[in-house]
């Protein structure tokens, strides 16, 4: 029986991974050769999803397989080896701006209905759904997907600890994190005991409840975490941050 040739799938991704791409590959490439290691090419950009899942009114020449699908598989295999890139959020705007600069390109993909009023209107709206937001973040991070750091790499970086420069008193740069109303400190997380069903409920200001998931099956065992952000807390917490930056003369910088 012939050996299988080694494989690892490059994911294709937008704006700057993709300069990456370009400028790093090659490079792979050549090493991966000398080692009889196939480097194969997955699209999983935002416009590359969207070409993927309506490819009814596309031509032959314009369609491509369905990759994030592909790659959820082969996640599951103990062959797997997926270099995923990094890859936008693909927000209802870049999703717009995807699907307008295809169809200048001459794709006949569905504009995104936001305000559904048919039910045609809504199954389109619903085949975006897989497109939108971190699809590809699901699908990856299953399987035999490990982002640890090997014990080669741990063990070089006790070997040999960064230095940080001489930290001086009357420096102004600081880190500020919410105290209080974030995910952090609103989260909360159950061991079940036992097998049981539970439902996903939102309640409004008003203490009117919706019914998110009326039944979602749990194992025992399982983890149950829940938590949320105040959006009064957030806002604060910018503004008072914004504030101290001037206050100090220093560069504001926000990371979420």
């Amino acid at each position: 029986m012939a050996k299988e040739t080694p494989k690892i799938s490059w994911t294709l991704t937008d704006e700057a991974p993709t300069l990456a791409t370009y400028s790093l590959l090659p490079v792979i490439r050549a090493f991966a050769k000398e080692s009889g290691i196939e480097i194969e090419l997955r699209d999983i950009s935002v416009a590359g999803r969207v070409i993927a899942n309506f490819p009814e009114n596309l031509t032959e020449d314009q369609k491509i397989p369905d990759e994030l699908t592909a790659l959820g598989k082969l996640a599951l295999t103990r062959g797997a080896n997926i270099v995923k890139l990094p890859n936008i959020s693909a927000s209802i705007p870049q999703l717009k701006g995807a699907i307008k600069e295809l169809q200048e390109q001459g794709y006949n993909v569905p504009d995104y209905p936001e305000e559904p009023k048919s039910d045609a209107e809504k199954k389109v709206k619903e085949r975006y759904a897989v497109v939108l937001g971190s699809a590809v973040n699901p699908v990856l991070r299953q399987g035999n997907s490990d982002r640890r750091l090997a014990e080669a790499v741990k063990q070089a970086a006790r070997k040999h600890p960064h230095r940080m420069r001489e930290w001086k008193p009357d420096s102004k740069t600081h880190v500020s994190t919410m105290r209080t109303g974030d995910f952090y400190s609103n989260e909360k997380s159950t061991t079940m005991a036992q097998d049981t069903t539970a439902k996903i409920e939102f309640v409004d200001g008003k203490g009117s409840v919706k019914v998110l998931k009326e039944s979602l099956p749990l194992k025992a065992g399982e983890v149950v975490d829940a938590t949320f952000m105040s959006k009064k807390a957030l806002v604060k917490f910018y503004e008072e941050q914004i504030e101290d930056a001037k206050a100090k003369d220093v560069l504001f910088s926000l990371h979420l």
